[in-house]
């Protein structure tokens, strides 16, 4: 029975391991897509970000960051354990790659005018302060399980729709609208599109991405086993479907209003899809999964002409469209027909309201914490040591100003030349 018991436990903790390591690759998803979707003058800085918040994030997350998220908390609101603080390597690698995706959320939506410097330091605010505490709300048996208090039934965010994806989300809308929109992006009121310069990299980084999805949220079981309804190859089926659905609503969509099918908002459809399945892949049902990733990524289209057009914030990849909307729908429908085992929670299968209220409590906790924080630190550096280049910096491209290379030097001969 013992022997039975740590085979089964070394088989969990090398499943988290794993998904860990998938979890990291997405960091290179996140640079292909953003890269591929942004200008060619800025694709080393981007990258350089990408390096930057799986670096400089893995350090600052496992010197504070871990702690103020799992260490002990009598609040329910923050903890804390002491710098250096873990539960075991396995466990702080796996947090650690999540933190790291929060953060690159925001280099995105703010690409091609942002300074590298203060980009910095806003990477190790998000990773050692927003980030943390507010996951512990959640992961760490915060307020939002305290069903004694505010809260009528205990929050669910399984795999981080707003703990990891919201805040991000959120944090890059702030962004982008503290920085100020590309030269150009305007022209008398109107928003130009302002095309990516290689759309298979961008399409090679959603696959990654999608690929490392069945990571991020698989691996958020904490172990392989599990009965049908929440075990880790139930988790990694109904992430796919929500993908598959995301990608299809967003295509069908922009087909019927572009006349074309779009592949911009096919692969943040796919992405939505991802990113609103995420809080609930292990309280949904394979026909509730397809629903809530079809609506995701047809949210996701109407999201970016909003944000676009509407609010004139320039997000150059629509991250706070794909992470912070659809995060928050994600959390959202698990009140409207999510599932604990064959029982249902939601609204729409007879749970009654208390699941969906409990949701949309900890939806508005997350979106005006990022907001806030996201603010006050960004508004501090704005006024300190500024978020954006110069004028001439933008227009020669940050692969240039801010670091000096190119990634494409045998095209910027060619230009020269002509």
């Amino acid at each position: 029975m013992q022997d039975t018991a740590a085979v089964e436990g070394d088989m969990g903790m090398l499943w988290m391991l794993i998904s860990g390591i998938l979890v990291f690759l997405m960091q290179a998803g996140f640079t292909l897509v953003e890269s591929g979707m942004t200008r060619s003058k800025n694709v080393v800085n981007i990258a350089m970000k990408n390096v930057l918040d799986i670096a400089v994030g893995s350090l600052v997350f496992w010197f504070v960051g871990y702690s103020l998220m799992y260490g002990e908390s009598a609040s329910g609101w923050i903890g804390w354990s002491g710098f250096m603080f873990n539960q075991g390597p396995a466990d702080l690698f796996f947090q650690t790659v999540f933190c790291a995706t929060a953060a690159t959320i925001v280099s995105g939506a703010i690409a091609g005018r942002t300074k590298y410097t203060t980009y910095i330091i806003f990477s190790v605010i998000l990773t050692a302060i927003i980030y943390p505490i507010a996951g512990g709300w959640e992961w760490n048996g915060g307020w939002l399980n305290d069903t004694d208090g505010v809260m009528p039934a205990e929050f669910i965010d399984f795999a981080g729709s707003s703990v990891v994806h919201a805040v991000g989300g959120w944090a890059a809308l702030v962004a982008a609208f503290l920085v100020g929109p590309r030269i150009g992006k305007y022209l008398n009121g109107k928003a130009v599109n302002i095309p990516g310069h290689n759309k298979l990299l961008a399409a090679l980084g959603v696959f990654i991405l999608w690929f490392g999805w069945f990571g991020f949220n698989g691996g958020s079981q904490l172990a392989w086993g599990g009965d049908d309804a929440v075990g880790a190859s139930m988790v990694v089926l109904v992430t796919n479907l929500a993908a598959s659905a995301g990608a299809v609503g967003a295509l069908f969509l922009s087909w019927f209003r572009y006349k074309k099918p779009n592949l911009d908002m096919t692969l943040n459809g796919a992405l939505a899809g991802l990113v609103s399945i995420t809080a609930g892949c292990g309280n949904m049902t394979e026909g509730g999964a397809i629903i809530a990733g079809f609506i995701g990524g047809i949210i996701v289209v109407f999201s970016m002409e909003f944000v676009e057009q509407k609010l004139k914030i320039d997000d150059a990849v629509g991250a706070f469209s794909v992470h912070g909307v659809a995060g928050a729908w994600g959390t959202l429908v698990i009140g409207l027909w999510g599932v604990d085992g064959d029982t249902g929670i939601g609204l729409f299968n007879g749970g009654g309201s208390a699941q969906f209220v409990a949701q949309l409590i900890g939806t508005l906790a997350y979106a005006i914490w990022a907001v806030v924080t996201s603010f006050i630190f960004l508004s501090i550096l704005k006024k300190t040591l500024g978020l954006r280049v110069t004028e001439n910096e933008e227009v020669e491209g940050l692969d240039l100003s801010e670091h000096g290379a190119l990634a494409y030097p045998g095209k910027r001969q060619r230009e020269i030349e002509d």
